[in-house]
């Protein structure tokens, strides 16, 4: 079989070749899992944990322990094994718990790899002047925050038990407490694993927090920078989904991912963005959109479980990535001024280009030239090539030599926001000298 672009890039990445290592059976048992998260039960998850009768979930209280209740059942009644304390799902620290499940690998070289898929289900109760943008003193019921990816993760928790077969690497479904009062239940996990779990190595998480508000199909996305070609392994998993990737470069300790990426683990988080009713008694089950939780789901079992099935080695934490800001992201995607272009003559192709040190793979676009072959094929200023002629680009080297040898027509493949679009661009002959 031959491998997809996607793919190929991963393999020079060390994220692997997925196709040739799946038969076409489990490939297509994995696209018709991803169908199993549906939007009407996540939306049963959303209105039974954000109903009045949790309280708003504060850790350690009694809402907060009957939601936790409410989540082992689920899993429960799914069959899916405990990965908690002495053979239970759950994982006690002071007067909370972090629930804990697991769907064993098929590999055992790779048995004590762990990929941990986590989402936060406690929230702020009643509200404080401290946790609260009030009023304060009524329930917070956090149907957003974090309902809905509780919800996600439930879902996926399902589908991967059902796969016909299992990925090669042990899948983690970690339902973390405590987060609203300080990341603790994600901290404690990392300190002090389970023992049944605790001679596993974690080497990826990904944290899904707050997905109950997509907008414009757009996502936020944390920690694609975590180690070389996470972006790309999350463009290849978004193919299915198609949905609009905003990746932000600040690492904050203001949710469940940054204890990882503090712990050197490689770590992506999926969340559609604030709103006027965050930490607020308003945020209820009915404004929860529930098709964008089913699509931001299948998005998230689609990364689980191509890290999951990836063979050998994953790449290595990147810890450049914890000094990296949004200034300088802007510094790298900005457009070169036409002031800058100079008076040589014009590129055949028409773009500059740029090395992103965190994806050398995938070199940013900063000029497109007016009316050039690219310019008229539709590329755009940020654009990243990614692909030529279903060759992965290596690093922006190869892309510069391959264009150079190219005559006549070329077929880019680029990553545009997180989605992969392809370009079909024809060379203007050089004029007669």
């Amino acid at each position: 079989m031959r491998c997809p672009l996607a793919w190929v890039l991963l393999a020079s990445l060390g994220w692997g070749c997925l196709t040739p290592f799946m038969p076409p059976l489990v490939a297509a048992e994995a696209s018709a899992a991803r169908t199993g998260i549906r939007a009407a039960e996540a939306g049963r998850h959303v209105q039974a944990l954000s109903d009045d009768a949790f309280e708003g979930r504060e850790g350690g209280s009694r809402g907060g322990r009957a939601a936790g209740a409410y989540i082992v059942e689920t899993l429960r009644g799914l069959g899916i094994d405990p990965a908690g304390d002495e053979g239970t799902y759950f994982q006690r620290f002071g007067t909370m718990r972090n629930i804990m499940a697991i769907v064993p690998g098929s590999d055992p070289d790779l048995a004590r790899e762990l990929v941990v898929v986590g989402a936060h289900y406690d929230h702020v109760g009643y509200g404080t002047p401290s946790n609260s943008y009030g009023p304060t003193g009524l329930i917070h019921n956090g149907a957003d925050d974090n309902a809905s990816g509780v919800a996600g993760l439930l879902e996926i928790a399902e589908v991967l038990h059902g796969l016909p077969t299992r990925p090669r690497r042990p899948i983690l479904l970690a339902f973390w407490d405590g987060e609203e009062k300080g990341l603790l239940g994600s901290w404690h996990f990392l300190r002090v694993r389970p023992t049944g779990i605790a001679p596993l190595r974690p080497v990826f998480s990904l944290n899904i927090d707050m997905i109950g508000r997509l907008r414009g199909d757009r996502v936020e996305v944390y920690g694609a920078r975590s180690a070389i070609g996470l972006r790309p392994m999350l463009v290849a998993a978004n193919r299915s989904s198609d949905l609009e990737l905003a990746f932000d470069w600040e690492i904050v300790d203001d949710s469940d991912h940054y204890p990882f990426i503090t712990a050197g683990v490689p770590t992506l988080m999926l969340h559609t963005g604030l709103h006027d009713e965050y930490h607020r008694p308003s945020d209820d089950a009915h404004l929860v959109n529930l098709i964008g939780v089913e699509a931001v789901g299948r998005l998230a079992f689609d990364v689980v479980t191509l890290v999951a099935d990836t063979p050998g080695g994953l790449p290595e934490f990147r810890a450049a990535c914890r000094g990296e800001k949004g200034a300088n992201r802007d510094v790298l995607e900005r457009a070169v001024p036409p002031d800058e272009v100079g008076s040589g003559p014009r590129p055949r192709w028409g773009m500059s280009t740029r090395v992103d040190p965190g994806d050398p793979t995938a070199p940013v676009v900063v000029r497109v030239v007016p009316g050039s072959p690219l310019a008229v094929a539709g590329l755009e200023i940020g654009d990243r090539i990614i692909g030529i002629d279903g060759e992965a680009v290596v690093d922006q080297g190869m892309m510069i030599h391959r264009l150079a040898s190219t005559e006549n027509a070329v077929t880019l493949s680029i990553d545009r926001r997180g989605r992969t679009r392809t370009l079909d661009v024809q060379r203007v002959a050089p004029p007669d000298r």
